[in-house]
């Protein structure tokens, strides 16, 4: 089988497993109000990827799927990073059923742009921004669950750069992001603003959801489809509220 059709079938399992057990939530199922996500923007699609590591099979399949992309897509990697929170127990799976050498980020709280990174690190002192051994020449990939904007890649890069420096590395190239879910609304563009590479698992607006349409609700699926087309439009108060009339929770469905 190429990789190609490899990677579609394993998107339309995935993309499933990730809607039966509510990591993928909607405004129609699971939530009428929606979610204000961290930008301040109303969504009415929330995907939530951390409760992988309760699910052992999603975990696994995962992890799998994402070690093939990378070997097709990415040949050259040498080591996997994981970037803090989500990014950590992904690579780690990997690790395990791929034989990945793999590495992560640290957590650094209230810290969400390079701009903060950078006044945080003064005060910063010994402690390392990243566990695991790196050895010169490596190739990273930086991983994570799902992209939207690229803040937090961007500040697990600096995290990186800065612990290549520190300890000294020479020839360690990081030009690589590895994704399980682009919600594509921008990601992509900011990777390759910033000279990254971004690959992903699941393009969700163009390869996601359409597999979806046959599991979804007609008008579910429609009103998704619409927000990722665009998002802006679906701001007014108003139009939100029209939203959540049309959730199972006010039709008794």
């Amino acid at each position: 089988m190429s990789w190609s059709k490899e990677k579609e079938e394993a998107a339309r399992l995935i993309m499933r497993m990730l809607y039966d057990n509510g990591m993928i939530r909607t405004f129609y199922r699971d939530r009428p109000q929606g979610w204000t996500l961290i930008s301040g923007l109303y969504s009415p699609l929330y995907i939530q990827l951390r409760p992988m590591v309760s699910y052992p099979d999603i975990l696994r399949t995962v992890c799998r799927a994402m070690v093939r992309m990378i070997r097709e897509e990415a040949p050259e990697i040498t080591k996997i990073v994981g970037i803090a929170m989500a990014g950590i127990p992904i690579v780690a799976g990997m690790a395990v059923v791929g034989g990945m050498p793999a590495a992560f980020t640290r957590k650094m709280e209230g810290v969400r742009s390079v701009e903060s990174f950078r006044s945080t690190i003064i005060d910063y002192g010994e402690h390392s921004l990243l566990e695991g051994d790196l050895l010169p020449g490596d190739k990273l990939v930086l991983v994570d669950d799902l992209v939207t904007r690229f803040d937090s890649k961007q500040v697990a890069l600096e995290q990186v750069n800065y612990e290549i420096r520190k300890r000294a590395l020479r020839g360690v190239e990081r030009r690589n992001i590895a994704v399980v879910i682009d919600r594509e609304q921008g990601g992509q563009e900011a990777a390759q603003a910033t000279g990254m590479k971004l690959v992903s698992l699941i393009p969700f607006k163009t390869v996601g959801l359409p597999l979806l349409k046959n599991v979804m609700a007609q008008k579910e699926w429609e009103i998704i489809t619409s927000y990722l087309d665009n998002p802006s439009s679906f701001q007014d108060l108003k139009v939100q509220e029209a939203i959540a009339k049309e959730s199972i929770w006010f039709s008794g469905q």
